[in-house]
């Protein structure tokens, strides 16, 4: 069995190929080539997926992936390249520079060691913030795997199923030529299982997922560099969680019942609830706010959904934490809507720059810490570290009872809704509710409307929070959606 022997602690003993002052290098040829300023952005990662089909162990990956982009600004025109694996400083400088030619020129704009530069008050110009999290031996993820799915067969002896549990390390450096140079390095764990039902006219999926990681305080304690799980219980990694899921939402749809039609109160579960936030994400990004592209670019401290909903982002809460942005910036707490009114829209230093000719409010105070990379060939663009929903106070149980006929939302095929808000969605997995009852699973059923209007018009919040992506909300009863089937 191969043994995964990444090392827990120091960033540079990750699989590097690159050279280790590959950054500097491109730093010091980028200034003496004429360059005004000069930014690298290192990204490396290790991932050591368990694969699981057919419910046996199929394989084990290991996947690694290591890239460097320099940007730069010469004669104030910008030039971002990116390079992967081993690559000359000389060549990567000579291209940046070719594309900076192409550009018009812009005010170069970077997170500056210097005191007037950008850099917040009492934000230190260099740093190796703490490693997050430990990584985990291969053998243990493979018995985690395993006994998730003995449990799943165990209830459900006719179940195929397929899982992935993996074991993930991030590396991060920005460092640029006015003295800025934040590292930092975190390791997750993740696994995700899918039941099927297969018979003569029917076929079910159900998945689901957990995330975590093992607190580094555990790397502190006596012991060999990784950690022996075998007496903790899937430390750091609750698949017991998932497995009980998938045991009760299979049991849920063991009938197949009509669905409820027309406009009828709809039940989000947390791994499908998505679909609503995201829209308003979109409606948040200051860069859409910026220009006009979102409808609430002139709402600025008013209500625009329920009183109810108060959300979001915390970079220390959770498995997605992330101590600085993609500019540079530390990330911080930020409430974006509190008791439904807009409390504070997300911005890079683009959008956050002030500008007195800016007509839209609440903007021009700055970069909120949110500039972020959605590659390493592009530029920094408002986004958000996660989404935290502030939950309410009624169980699952609860949401259930006080429900005539509803249809809940659990899985969906295809993408939710824009900024616009309209959705429509076909269900991959959903039930209907009668006189405060599941009473059976739904099929080819769709829902459709708009998230603005449904999100106006909340019946409740579940207190039963839980991660889907990077959002963490709880389940979400609302009504004005529509449903057909």
């Amino acid at each position: 069995m191969e043994k995964n022997n990444l090392p827990n602690n120091l960033p540079n003993n990750l699989p590097n190929n690159l050279p280790n002052n590959l950054p500097e290098q491109l730093l010091e040829q980028a200034i003496a080539s004429g360059a005004q300023v000069a930014e690298v952005y290192e990204s490396r990662t290790f991932s050591r997926p368990v694969l699981f089909e057919g419910n046996r162990l199929k394989q084990i990956e290991t996947t690694q992936s290591e890239g460097i982009a320099l940007r730069l600004w010469r004669d104030g025109r910008p030039g971002l390249v990116v390079g992967y694996g081993p690559i000359a400083a000389e060549v990567l400088v000579e291209k940046a520079l070719a594309v900076s030619t192409l550009n018009p020129p812009e005010m170069p704009n970077l997170t500056t060691a210097s005191p007037n530069g950008g850099l917040p008050a009492g934000q230190s110009s260099q740093r190796h913030f703490p490693d997050m999290g430990m990584t985990v031996a291969v053998e243990q993820l493979v018995r985690w795997g395993e006994g998730a799915i003995a449990r799943l067969r165990d209830r459900f002896p006719e179940v195929i199923c397929e899982a992935e549990i993996a074991c993930d390390v991030d590396y991060t450096r920005l460092i640029n030529s006015t003295g800025l140079d934040y590292c930092s390095q975190d390791t997750t764990l993740s696994g995700y299982i899918t039941a099927e039902l297969v018979n003569q006219d029917d076929f079910l999926s159900v998945s689901d997922g957990v995330l975590g990681r093992i607190d580094s305080e555990a790397a502190s304690k006596p012991g060999p560099d990784q950690l022996q799980l075998d007496q903790q219980d899937q430390a750091g990694l609750d698949l017991d969680k998932a497995v009980n899921s998938i045991i009760q939402r299979l049991n849920w749809a063991q009938r197949t019942v009509a669905p409820a039609t027309g406009q009828v109160p709809i039940i989000f579960t947390p791994r499908a609830a998505w679909l609503l936030w995201e829209t308003l994400q979109l409606a948040l990004n200051g860069k859409r706010v910026k220009e006009n592209i979102s409808p609430w670019s002139q709402q600025w401290g008013q209500q625009v959904v329920a009183a109810a909903i108060t959300l979001g982002q915390d970079p220390s809460f959770g498995p997605y934490r992330c101590p600085f942005d993609d500019e540079g910036i530390l990330t911080r707490p930020l409430v974006l809507i509190e008791g439904g009114h807009i409390k504070n829209w997300y911005c890079d230093r683009v959008t956050g720059e002030p500008n007195t000719d800016l007509t839209v409010a609440g903007l021009g105070l700055g970069s909120t810490g949110n500039g972020i990379r959605p590659g390493l060939g592009s530029y920094p663009t408002p986004g958000l570290i996660n989404l935290i929903i502030t939950p309410g106070n009624h169980s699952w149980e609860d949401l259930i009872a006080q429900q005539k006929d509803a249809i809940i939302v659990d899985q969906v095929m295809g993408e939710g809704g824009d900024i616009t808000g309209d959705l429509s969605v076909n269900l991959d997995l959903g039930y209907r509710v009668s006189k405060g009852e599941i009473i059976g699973r739904v099929k080819d059923t769709m829902v459709s409307g708009n998230a603005y209007s449904a999100l106006n018009n909340l019946v409740a919040l579940g207190c039963d929070t839980d991660w889907s992506g990077s959002t963490y909300t709880p389940s979400v009863v609302v009504e004005s959606l529509s449903v057909t089937g």
